[in-house]
């Protein structure tokens, strides 16, 4: 019998990860000023580096964890489920949690099957072919573009940077990318003096109806991130947009897709963000906080009209997509634990007093002198910053670290995505060590 190899030491585990590991949306140069942290555990809000030094994780370790790390009732139910069925093939097979999770999830959505992938560009490649796919069944095969708002963002893999509006992604990789048209986003930060964000919200619809009006004819589906724009630097919307998209996607003869990939699982203050709107979407994506923070799990849920299109003897009307892990058991299992959890712990209403808590305290920074657009909804808190930094957001990083903080401003936009767990020495930390963050960094400009 071999004995278990010894857990690394923080600084050489980190030697070997810079020599084996290319870390993902990084300038792996950069790394020489700034090596990656060694984390060895986690426990609720809370990474515990490989040095014994704590963090609070301010973004949720980019936006997928929950309900804190190591929940005990999700880790119970990974347990129990390896000792049933780790994997089988979801062709020409079945099983217990993903039946009922994608049951779980028409009952919460209101849509009927569930297509599952790994990641949430791997749910936007999904549902951007199958909308593609059910026009081409229906006998419309010139229905094969999309469009989606300025800023957008749906993920990283080659179709869907075709609807991400990031030009340091498409410009990168243009040559392969079949881009789709964009329309102005209704970024309620665009008002002009005397507007609402539902003015805004009207007057991007208008772009949308005019840019329909000429191009419906090959246009298969709109993509929207509802409500918030994570990427575009939380770019908040009224949810009038989505109820006129909804409206114009039906006249125009359209999908409307929701990127509930960020969005979801009450990040919004519901469950979904498109239900503050009262609308139904023709597709669903969702990942991140899926599993609660655990495992990589991806689904997409359509119409029954979408469904039917596909059902048929011949095989190429047949959606034709698969990934080696769709349906993972494990995956699934950890989906329905995390749902529990919200129905067990009452959990949106109790992130309405949450937020309130987390306000109070994050009141100083809101009035900082140098805030702009100061904004909440639900649990995503974001403040625009004044700064002459050109590289604002990494010094930021920097300076939060050292505050015991992870955060990592999107451009100038500082913004906090944090797990629903938070206690009051938490919220401290993340307010005074936000505050103090931003204070240290803007003394850097004069350095």
């Amino acid at each position: 019998m071999g004995t278990a190899t010894p857990v690394a030491a923080g600084g050489d585990l980190v030697a070997r990860s810079l020599a084996h590991v290319w870390h993902p949306c990084t300038q792996m140069k950069r790394h020489e000023a700034q090596p990656p942290v060694a984390i060895a555990r986690a426990q609720g809000p809370w990474l515990y580096g490989s040095d014994g030094r704590r963090y609070l994780d301010g973004i949720s370790s980019w936006w997928v964890n929950l309900f804190g790390h190591s929940h005990p009732h999700i880790k119970a139910a990974l347990a129990d489920q390896m000792e049933r069925l780790d994997h089988v093939m979801l062709a020409g097979f079945t099983h217990a949690p993903v039946v009922e999770l994608s049951e779980r999830l028409s009952v919460l959505t209101g849509l009927g099957h569930a297509f599952y992938g790994s990641d949430g560009a791997a749910a936007t490649e999904i549902a951007l072919k199958m909308s593609a796919h059910y026009w081409r069944n229906t006998g419309r095969p010139g229905k094969s573009r999309f469009v989606g708002l300025a800023g957008g963002y749906h993920g990283e893999t080659v179709g869907a940077l075709a609807v991400t509006d990031i030009a340091l992604f498409r410009e990168a990789y243009a040559p392969l990318v079949r881009l789709a048209a964009t329309v102005p986003s209704p970024d309620a930060r665009a008002a002009a003096p005397g507007e609402t964000p539902a003015d805004v919200a009207r007057r991007s619809a208008a772009a949308l109806e005019a840019w329909l009006a000429e191009h419906h004819a090959d246009t298969a589906a709109l993509i929207v991130e509802p409500l918030v724009q994570c990427a575009a630097g939380m770019a908040l919307h009224d949810p009038e947009y989505l109820r006129l998209a909804r409206a114009l996607c039906d006249r125009y003869e359209v999908h409307l897709v929701v990127d509930e990939i960020a969005t979801g699982f009450g990040r919004t203050g519901s469950l979904f963000a498109h239900q503050q709107a009262g609308i139904r979407p023709d597709f669903i994506c969702l990942s991140k906080g899926l599993t609660g923070g655990t495992l990589p799990l991806s689904a997409v849920l359509t119409t029954d009209t979408v469904y039917q299109a596909f059902y048929a003897d011949e095989v190429a009307r047949g959606f034709l997509h698969s990934h080696s892990y769709t349906g993972n058991p494990l995956a699934c299992r950890a989906a329905l634990a995390t749902l529990e959890l919200f129905d067990q712990l009452d959990a949106l209403n109790a992130n309405r007093a949450l937020a309130e808590r987390i306000d109070a305290a994050c009141a100083p920074l809101a009035r900082h002198p140098r805030v702009r657009h100061a904004r909440r909804l639900g649990m995503v808190w974001a403040w625009d910053i004044e700064t002459t930094l050109p590289d604002f957001s990494r010094r930021y990083h920097q300076q939060a670290m050292a505050h015991g903080l992870v955060l990592r401003p999107i451009g100038n936009t500082l913004y906090a995505m944090p797990p629903y767990v938070l206690d009051a020495e938490a919220i401290n930390c993340l307010a005074s060590g936000a505050l103090d963050a931003l204070n240290a960094t803007l003394n850097e400009e004069t350095c």
